[in-house]
């Protein structure tokens, strides 16, 4: 444990911190497939059989994968994640955010809440960052292939693990104390030390959460568009930044002085505790 206030950064992955869907840079052209192709066969399969869009595309890459005969195995998923192809000063961005967290007597976790297949994630060079990754998951069979949805992140249910990261309840298989009455002062990352950073409106639910919770939300974008300036403009975001996570971009200034200001929140609260005690 540590006397320093937790801040929590909470990112989605695709097109927030690589450049597109992750499943694109090998799993899909493993297949034989261009990424048109798998996804429009994965949209139009949930569109058919009504079906959640994320446990679509899951049953997408088993079907797909059995029918070819290609083995759907975690760890060449994993794998996979080396090919990811990261924003600009991404890589550098947790140590600097982290140590500047500890400049200002703060503890930053970093957490990613994505859509996206964790085993791809893992594979990431940046996964050693992250204190949790919530994200899709496969359960497994005796030989190791990928057979049914172990973890299903949608849209809606990211702000699930929002409350987890609130309340310390990091494990999925945990509900019991996930949705146990606790007070706010024994939560461990309260709400208003909070940044999620996400693309676009599949972080909608996420970012309003921030905002109504007193955390802050940022939407970053490859390519300024009305969808992006209309979450800023409708207020579902406090900020909107291009992907660039390089030193002194107007992202990275941002974060600090978020940063910042939750350091000073937590040095008043504490001093005027300290002057009621006397009382």
């Amino acid at each position: 444990m540590t006397d320093y206030p937790i801040v929590a950064i909470m990112y989605d992955f695709d097109r927030t911190l690589c450049t597109k869907d992750m499943q694109d840079y090998s799993f899909i052209p493993s297949l034989g497939m261009t990424e048109e192709e798998f996804w429009r066969y994965s949209n139009q399969l949930g569109k058919q059989q009504h079906m959640d869009s994320i446990l679509a595309y899951m049953f997408a890459m088993v079907k797909i994968s059995h029918d070819k005969n290609i083995p759907l195995q975690r760890k060449t998923l994993v794998d996979m994640g080396k090919n990811v192809e990261l924003f600009s000063g991404v890589y550098e961005w947790f140590d600097r955010i982290t140590q500047f967290g500890r400049k200002h007597n703060v503890l930053v976790e970093h957490y990613v809440i994505s859509s996206g297949m964790k085993e791809i994630i893992e594979g990431t060079s940046i996964s050693k960052f992250f204190k949790s990754i919530f994200a899709c998951e496969f359960l497994y069979d005796e030989n190791g292939n990928g057979i049914w949805p172990k973890t299903d992140v949608n849209y809606t249910n990211k702000t699930q693990f929002v409350y987890r990261i609130n309340k310390g309840v990091l494990d999925v298989a945990n509900d019991v104390d996930l949705n146990r009455s606790m007070p706010d002062d024994n939560k461990r990352v309260p709400f208003c030390n909070m940044i999620y950073i996400g693309d676009g409106l599949s972080d909608v639910p996420c970012m309003k959460m921030m905002k109504a919770y007193g955390g802050y939300s940022i939407a970053v974008y490859q390519q300024k568009d009305s969808k992006v300036e209309e979450l800023l403009k409708k207020g579902r975001v406090n900020f909107i930044y291009p992907a660039d996570y390089r030193e002194n971009s107007g992202l990275d200034v941002t974060v600090k002085n978020i940063i910042k200001k939750m350091s000073i929140s937590e040095i008043l609260y504490k001093e005027n505790i300290k002057q009621l005690k006397k009382i």
